[in-house]
This record gives structure tokens, sequence and C-alpha cells, in this order.
């Protein structure tokens, strides 16, 4: 029997890669930088340290990933009173447009994917992914 989490890993990267070309192809973007987008277009207004923790993504990462959506105007940081060190990532229009275009690619990804499987098999991937992820 293969190793669970190598059969994840397997399964999460053969999935990403076919959606790689859409976010690469139309705004230039990393995997980094989708995943801060999808964060912020997702859950809203967040620190960096708060996708650092949802996402599971190294602190370098996601300030590289910042910095660069920041020089395409996709988000501002604002500076948190209370924190001087922390700051507020908040989508601009822009961020917001690009999260909606790649939100609806992503869906319909989703479904070509989940068409391979039944709908029981869907539903209890689904559940079991959330558990082992426990979100």
């Amino acid at each position: 029997m293969l190793f669970l989490p190598y059969l994840l890993n397997q399964a999460a990267e053969e999935s990403s890669i076919n959606f790689k070309q859409q976010y690469k192809d139309r705004y230039g973007m990393l995997r980094t930088e989708w995943r801060v987008l999808f964060h912020l277009g997702y859950f809203g207004d967040k620190t960096a340290r708060e996708i650092c923790d949802m996402s599971k993504m190294h602190k370098t990462k996601v300030s590289r990933a910042v910095s660069a959506l920041e020089t395409r105007r996709f988000l501002t940081r604002e500076r948190q009173e209370a924190d001087r060190r922390s700051e507020i990532l908040r989508l601009t229009k822009s961020g917001q447009a690009a999260y909606k275009d790649l939100s609806s690619i992503a869906e319909s990804y989703d479904q070509k994917i989940s068409a391979e499987l039944t709908e029981q098999e869907n539903q209890v991937l689904r559940e079991v992914l959330l558990k082992i992820a426990k979100l």
C-alpha cells in the first residue's frame, strides 16, 4: 500500500498543474501569488501571518507573493495601529476582478475533476480531505 501523504501530494500536484496554466497565462502569477490572492478573495482582509497559518506556506514565500501582488496593484497594505509590525492586506478592484475571473475558472475546473467521480465519491472525498486538513 502506498504511503498516504505521498498519494495526497501526488493528487494535489496533478490537480494543480492544469489549473496553474490559467493563472500563469492570464495574470503571470506564480502558485504562491494565486494562493495569497485566493485567501484574500475568499476569506477577506487578512494579515500575512494569517495567510501563512491558513495556507501552510512559509512566511518568506507569502512575503514575496504579497510584494508581487502589490506591484501589480492587486492588493494594498494597511499598517495596524495596535501592532505596527503587522499589516492588513486587502484586494484592490483589480485584485478582486482577477480573483473573480480565476474563481470562475477554478469552479469549472473543480466541476471537471468532480465529474470523474460519483456523487458519493465526491462527498466522501471532500469530507475526508476536510477531516485530514482539520478545517
